[in-house]
């Protein structure tokens, strides 16, 4: 694979460049590395030449169809899986659809063997070293074979001996015949490398080629001084001095065209967007990242533990809280039973906001590189609520039976309770897609926990149940109907009958809790549905359309020019 830019530049905000004019030919089978200092470009120009983020000016050129294999900074790939098993649901992922079963296996040992992790191939990937964990992440781009790696400071975070060795291992895969591009800012990397960009401040290039070079050109007795001299000079005069210096030249090859279309027998030499559409399609994605997503859950005990156990320990304080027999016909509590209906329908709402929020947020590299293989974010989003919703369920299911049993609840026949738990179950619903979506539009786990409360005490103080909707200022009226707990708060008191209890019952606080709520709870069930099924649907679309935008594939690549 043979990549040429020409004149690329790139920008970010504004007018500021981040890349400036930047030409270099790199040559099949080389191992090129990106070099700078922290901000000057490199991920940028990375993503320039992957097809990632194309270029605001110029364009980037290969000799026969990209085939790609990209490696962030982060792991792509999940730790609570066993290495093999990883690769095995990376390989159903990326590999072409009717990709037998044996086909696979083998190319799982292959990898394996090629990338020395044969003997690790049971053991859970959050217990792998650091070097071998990058290994891994090779592991999973090489199942395709692609004709090219990029890589993102790959030696970020290694100690000096386990970078060497991780660097000899790139040198042997472009030996092997893959072209090799990677960032770094340590010096020794260099070293196993056949060219080197030297960017300076804002992207520019200050110059491309071999490291005896870069020393006579930079007058420099060791590599780390390079970067001094860069630190210290006008990064545009040093982009200027490059690209006017017999060195900076453009590449003696001729310049790049369009290739005739590549033989689709040859599963090396199709585009990368045909490989993509061999891929299997939406529903099987969803089949199977539904079948990753438990089978990691099952492997997290301790997250299991918690999901769980959140459910039981507030189950164990709605048991000490409420009174029981509030909902006696005889001598009913009108303002106990508001609580307990309105605190139930918090619970579901809380269960299904906190389930959902760290669902994303915590695997974006992973969901980036998969995304670049032709995953499907819809398939992705819903095969997250396929797994979570039926736990939620559990629960909910676990505390109506509860309450009733320890008679928090009042007695009533299969109907009603089938009404409070559909209605229980769709406010969790509508909370778990609010959670994916928050999880989705936030960066980091601390972010996500600082959204929690900020999601929450709205569905407590615009719902309805401590200051009845009629009776609120106009601005928090408009609000209630935002609220997706309202809407579960009022379908458990229209389940229950709450109007008719409070009727019929013999406190005096009974006729003026009906003033004050109106005709809360006298619309059908089935409204409240609706809308809590409205909400649900609005939410998952919307995390779908955020993360579209987030994480945008490459745009449709072939060889000859890409502006």
């Amino acid at each position: 694979m043979r990549i040429e830019a020409v004149a690329v530049s790139q920008r970010a905000g504004g007018d500021r460049r981040t890349l400036s004019d930047v030409t270099l030919t790199i040559e099949p089978g080389q191992l090129v590395a990106i070099a700078g200092a922290s901000g000057a470009g490199k991920t940028t120009l990375l993503d320039a030449l992957a097809g990632i983020r194309p270029p605001a000016e110029g364009s980037v050129r290969y000799d026969e169809p990209l085939t790609f294999g990209y490696v962030p900074q982060d792991d792509i790939i999940h730790r609570e899986l066993p290495l093999a098993r990883t690769l095995a649901y990376a390989a159903r992922l990326r590999l072409p659809k009717g990709t037998a079963a044996a086909e696979i296996d083998k190319s799982i040992r292959d990898v394996l063997d090629a990338l020395d992790l044969s003997d690790r191939a049971d053991v859970a990937v959050g217990s792998l070293s650091g070097g071998q964990r990058k290994r891994a992440s090779i592991a999973v781009e090489l199942l395709t074979r692609p004709r090219v790696f990029f890589l993102d400071e790959p030696t970020s975070g290694l100690d000096p001996a386990t970078a060497a060795n991780f660097m000899r291992l790139l040198r042997r895969l472009a030996d092997e015949g893959t072209t090799v591009v990677l960032t770094t800012h340590n010096p020794s990397d260099v070293r196993h490398c056949d060219a080197i960009a030297f960017l300076a401040r804002d992207g520019h290039l200050a110059f491309y080629g071999g490291l005896s070079e870069a020393l006579r050109y930079f007058e420099a007795a060791e590599i780390g001084e390079i970067y001094e001299v860069l630190a210290g000079g006008d990064p545009q005069e040093w982009g200027e001095r490059f690209a006017n210096s017999r060195s900076g030249a453009p590449a003696a090859a001729e310049p790049l065209e369009p290739a005739e279309p590549a033989d689709s027998a040859d599963p090396r030499g199709v585009t990368e967007q045909a490989r993509r559409a061999e891929r299997i399609g939406p529903l099987r994605q969803w089949l199977l990242l539904t079948r990753r997503n438990l089978d990691i859950l099952l492997r997290n005990r301790l997250t299991l533990a918690i999901l769980a156990g959140s459910p039981l320990m507030v189950l164990v304080m709605f048991a000490v809280l409420f009174q029981p027999g509030a909902f006696d016909p005889a001598r009913p509590s009108p303002s106990t039973t508001v609580m307990t209906l309105f605190w139930i329908a918090f619970g579901g709402f809380f269960f299904g906001l906190a389930y959902g929020l760290l669902q994303i947020c915590v695997e974006f590299a992973i969901l980036r590189r998969e995304r670049l293989a032709g995953l499907s974010i819809g398939a992705y989003v819903l095969a997250k609520a396929a797994v979570l919703l039926p736990l939620l369920a559990v629960a909910d299911a676990l505390m109506l039976a509860v309450l009733r049993g320890l008679d928090r609840l009042p007695a009533g026949d299969a109907a009603t309770y089938g009404r409070l738990f559909v209605t229980l179950v769709l406010s969790s619903a509508a909370a778990l897609a609010l959670g994916l979506l928050t999880s989705a539009a936030v960066s980091d786990p601390a972010q996500a926990a600082i959204a929690l409360p900020m999601l929450c005490f709205p569905q407590v103080l615009f719902v309805g149940a401590i200051l009845p909707v009629p009776v609120m200022a106009t601005a928090g009226r408009v609000l209630s109907y935002a609220m997706s707990n309202r809407w579960a708060f009022e379908g458990l008191g229209g389940s229950i009958g709450i109007e008719d209890l409070w009727a019929r019952g013999g406190s005096p606080l009974g006729p003026p809790l009906l003033a004050s709520y109106g005709d809360t709870f006298s619309r059908p069930v089935a409204l409240d549905w609706a809308l809590l099924g409205g909400f649900t649907v609005v939410f998952l679309v919307t995390a779908c359309l955020v993360l579209q935008q987030r994480n945008r594939g490459p745009r449709p690549v072939s060889s000859g020019i890409r502006s």
